[in-house]
């Protein structure tokens, strides 16, 4: 089959690699019919590149009809059409049976520390093929996969795999008050997607970016804007706007992609040069994030407001000004989304006739799997209003 691999930083390339098989009785194998290029898997194109080896598939946001499964599985058969979520769960562990699936104790990573693996997503997390694929093999078949109907096109439905699941959980965490503001920091496709869940909930929301024509996406649909590089002091602009107190909560949909800091960014670049047994000690133990989105939230919110945390980072002594949460009595909530938590509140929301997420348009780009080297080259340069890619196999 053709899959997106990974071969070095910045070279991702589309080659033949064997079909996936069934390896446990409870397996299934998917033909893929779309599949998305997310902001995380940016990380692995150059700052996480010390966990990756040459020829690892990457992607984690696949759809598909099920092809084959194991002996096992009762709750699928073949030409089921299903959604795969990006964190593995058992959904019968400890943590899973409490909803936190992104934690599930079955296919935690004890090697690294990591909680729950992740399809296409690096030695962290459990090396698993991913889903930038014609076909990809699904674990717990019995449990993990989303069945969703036939009829609307796949547009409705691949977010399920992580984009909604993140921004709804970001928004659950961020804990709006009824008569709140919310201020989302990045209008990459989970800021965009967390600001029309608030809205469609019925609450203000501010976005904040520095690419205008994302700015212009998430304006059109009813957002507040703030073009962060046309404002002389971004704390006192929200404030501003908010009565002179800042926002109620605060969602960081950005993480270790922030720009800002020119230092941060040189050290990561540093440390991918080195060989992978010393870059990856040094990534666990020091690595350094770009914190400019993380700390600004943290100077707009208002005191006792909420910070969520949906951003990816991946450094050990990222410095966070606690001095000043503590402070401000913040309260911080942060995580992998836990998929199979979120994903029957949100299957409503998809399958109403009136999309009211805008699910069908959020793809800004729709490309075959063989561009996907110049999509993964221009979605990080932020080129040709490229905000969502997705990729037919």
């Amino acid at each position: 089959m053709r899959a997106v691999t990974w071969q070095g930083v910045r070279d991702i390339r589309v080659e033949e690699v064997p079909d996936p098989t069934i390896k446990e009785p409870t397996d299934a194998i998917i033909r893929v019919t779309t599949t998305g290029l997310c902001g995380s898997d940016l990380h692995l194109y150059e700052p996480l590149a010390p966990f990756m080896t040459p020829g690892d598939i990457v992607g984690h946001e696949p759809m598909g009809i099920v092809e084959e499964i194991g002996s096992e599985v009762t709750a699928l058969k073949p030409g089921d059409r299903v959604v795969v979520p990006f964190n593995i769960s058992c959904g019968e562990c400890w943590t899973c049976s409490r909803g936190l699936h992104s934690q599930c104790e079955t296919t935690q990573n004890h090697e690294y520390d990591t909680g729950a693996s992740l399809l296409g997503y690096s030695k962290l997390y459990g090396q698993q093929p991913g889903g930038q694929a014609e076909y990809l093999r699904v674990q717990f078949a019995n449990f993990l996969p989303i069945k969703v109907p036939d009829g609307p096109p796949d547009d409705r439905f691949v977010y399920l795999s992580d984009v909604l699941p993140t921004a709804y959980q970001a928004v659950r965490y961020a804990d709006v008050p009824d008569d709140g503001t919310l201020l989302v920091m990045g209008a990459g496709p989970i800021g965009d997607m967390a600001a029309r869940i608030a809205m469609h909930e019925g609450r203000r929301v501010i976005v904040a970016d520095r690419v205008p024509e994302r700015l212009t996406r998430v304006g059109a649909r009813g957002a507040d804007t703030i073009d962060i590089d046309a404002v002389d002091d971004f704390a006192t602009e929200v404030r501003d706007r908010t009565g002179g107190r800042g926002a109620d909560s605060v969602i960081d949909a950005v993480g270790m992609e922030a720009h800002g800091s020119p230092v941060s960014e040189k050290i990561i670049k540093a440390v991918g040069l080195m060989p992978d047994a010393i870059a990856e000690k040094m990534m666990l133990k020091i690595g350094i994030d770009r914190l400019a989105a993380l700390t600004g939230g943290i100077e707009a919110v208002r005191r006792g407001g909420t910070v969520s945390i949906s951003g990816v980072y991946g450094g050990q002594t990222s410095p966070l000004p606690l001095m000043r949460m503590f402070d401000k009595q913040l309260q911080i909530r942060m995580g992998q989304a836990n998929v199979r938590r979120w994903s029957d509140e949100i299957l409503p929301l998809v399958t109403d006739d009136s999309d009211p997420l805008g699910t069908e348009d959020f793809a800004t780009h729709r490309l075959p799997l063989e561009e996907a080297p110049s999509a993964y080259a221009k979605f990080r340069a932020k080129e040709d209003g490229m905000v969502k890619v997705v990729f037919t196999p």
